[in-house]
């Protein structure tokens, strides 16, 4: 099947999903057990973080933790938001700086002034998205304004109602800082994260059965395997462990002079999808099939290609003297197993 399509549904009891491009999956939210990342909480400070130059809060959903916070004192409040999930035994990873982010627009009550994604490049239609946020937002109440690049023709009045909502609900919020632990604003869920996030023109198909109509659910099954055929002969082992995600790259019963490097190149390649689909994060670490030192250029230009299409921040941290490569990924979602146990 060409083209895009998102498929809501649900797996289980759990709200789901799935965005595929030409008939393979590229993308999947499923709700959770945690609270979602975008959550924003009055939290009350506890106690400072030796060391760490942060402090632990109370939520109503556990203890979380801010970093980069100075002059704060047990018993104060604070408005934070949920930036991914809570490692096992660990507190809910928080930031001061809120952000209110829908499909067209993100306000940001900390940096005032109006801005343009530079995805957009056409300069008129620059200036016309300007004209519109100008028209919305208040310069008396210091927030600013980010226009996503999913303005880019999209009709003016669902961006300035997009504008508008968000604008009214960073106000009321903001307003909101004083009391005791309390939930303020709730994560996006997974379809309206697909809204939100999956701006393309797509088909939805959004009636019961969706995952089984389109085989998703077969693909979900598959993500559970640790092997991952790359063509040929050649795979990839996904491995998470506790303290990293190890990716073992290879050939298989192909012993060519190219297979190393062919295998290594179909493995990065596919490797940030892989990742997105099973939920991983954290520390990557990559050993490559065998090949020459003088092939790892090319390797590392294929791996910051996918990585740059990526939806996860994903920085490529390098070369170990033993050959391994490092990557470091922000821990946005749970774990496939996590969710689906």
């Amino acid at each position: 099947m060409k083209g895009r399509l998102i498929a809501l549904d649900h797996v289980g009891d759990r709200e789901a999903a799935a965005l595929m491009v030409d008939g393979q999956v590229e993308d999947l939210f499923f709700e959770t057990d945690q609270p979602a990342p975008g959550t924003i909480y009055r939290a009350i400070v506890e106690r400072p973080m030796k060391g760490q130059g942060g402090m632990f809060l109370r939520t109503p959903d556990g203890a979380a933790f801010v970093r980069q916070v100075k002059g704060l004192a047990p018993g104060q409040t604070l408005l934070v938001q949920v930036t991914g999930y809570a490692e096992p035994g660990k507190a809910i990873p928080v930031t001061h700086k809120v952000l209110f982010k829908s499909r067209y627009a993100i306000v940001t009550p900390e940096a005032p002034g109006i801005n343009v994604s530079r995805r957009i490049k056409d300069e008129d239609a620059r200036e016309n998205l300007l004209a519109v946020a100008h028209e919305i937002m208040d310069a008396g109440d210091g927030f600013g304004l980010i226009l996503r690049s999913s303005c880019e023709g999209a009709d003016a009045d669902e961006i300035a109602d997009d504008i508008a909502a968000m604008a009214d609900l960073a106000a009321k919020v903001m307003a909101d800082s004083q009391g005791d632990a309390e939930t303020l604003v709730e994560g996006d869920g997974p379809h309206l994260l697909a809204w939100r996030e999956w701006t393309d023109k797509a088909q939805i198909d959004s009636a019961d059965g969706s995952f089984e109509r389109h085989g998703i659910l077969d693909v979900l099954d598959g993500l559970r395997a640790r092997d991952v055929p790359l063509g040929d002969q050649a795979s990839m082992a996904i491995e998470p462990t506790r303290a990293l995600v190890a990716v073992d790259v290879n050939t298989g019963g192909d012993t060519s002079p190219a297979a190393g490097l062919k295998a290594n190149l179909a493995a990065v390649k596919d490797l940030p999808r892989q990742l997105r689909l099973r939920g991983l994060g954290g520390q990557i670490v990559i050993d490559p099939a065998p090949t020459a030192k003088k092939d790892r250029r090319q390797i590392e230009s294929a791996l910051r290609s996918a990585l740059k299409r990526d939806s996860v921040e994903t920085v490529f941290v390098g070369w170990t003297p033993l050959g391994h490569i490092e990557l470091q990924r922000k821990r946005d979602r749970l774990s496939l197993s996590e969710v689906l146990k």
